[in-house]
Formats: structure tokens, C-alpha cells, sequence
């Protein structure tokens, strides 16, 4: 069972920034962030396959060059840096992971593990 909490949510300006944190309780080989809108579908924002040394990276395009994800293994944690923040990113951000073995693939959607989640609200 892999317990992941996220913190670092809140209300900032469009334009402003926040880096969102997932502090996981067992190594996974993929990390990953959703986020859904009330009504709306949950939506894979970023995700990141780290095995070795060398890790690789997923973004949604409405994101990518704006987010970045990253992990930092000492410390349990798993980033997700959003900069030039939009109103149209205001939504309920979660951090994920694959079930299975901790060495695992990152899947399309099939996560088996989701944190409770920690609003973001971005105001024009």
C-alpha cells in the first residue's frame, strides 16, 4: 500500500506560481499528477519514469513548458512546479503512482494509488 499526501495547494494570481509536493510512503518507479474540475474528466497533467539515474517525462501540452515535474528520492517527495499559472488551471491536483511493482511503467490512466488531493485556484 502506497500512501502519497500532497501539500502546497492554494490561491495565487494568474501569471504567479506554487510548487505542489507528494510526499510518498514506498519508492514507485513512476510518479505522477492528475487534476480534475468539477464536472470534467480527470486529466493526466504530468508524469516522470525514473529508474536509474536517467528519468523520463510525460506533459500534458496545455502545460508542458509551464509545469515541471521532478522527485527527489531522499527525501520521499515528488514535485510538480507550475509557473505562469493560468484560471483555466484552477482545479482539484492529485499525485499518483502505479500499482503493481515499484519498478512498473507509467500507465495511461490506470493509477492505482491517488492522494487526497489539494486545490489549486488561480484568479485573473
Amino acid at each position: 500500500q502506497v500512501q502519497l499526501v500532497e501539500s502546497g495547494g492554494g490561491s495565487v494570481q494568474t501569471g504567479e506560481s506554487l510548487r505542489l509536493s507528494c510526499r510518498y510512503s514506498d519508492r514507485r518507479a513512476c510518479f505522477g499528477w492528475f487534476r480534475q474540475v468539477p464536472g470534467k474528466e480527470r486529466e493526466k497533467i504530468a508524469a516522470i519514469y525514473t529508474v536509474t539515474t536517467d528519468g523520463t517525462t510525460f506533459y500534458l501540452a496545455s502545460v508542458k513548458g509551464r509545469f515541471t515535474i521532478s522527485r527527489d528520492n531522499a527525501k520521499h517527495t515528488v514535485y510538480l512546479q507550475m509557473n505562469s499559472l493560468k484560471p483555466e488551471d484552477t482545479a482539484m491536483y492529485y499525485c499518483v503512482a502505479p500499482g503493481g511493482s515499484w519498478y512498473d511503467s507509467c500507465p495511461s490512466n490506470d493509477f492505482g494509488y491517488w492522494g487526497q488531493g489539494t486545490q489549486v485556484t488561480v484568479s485573473s
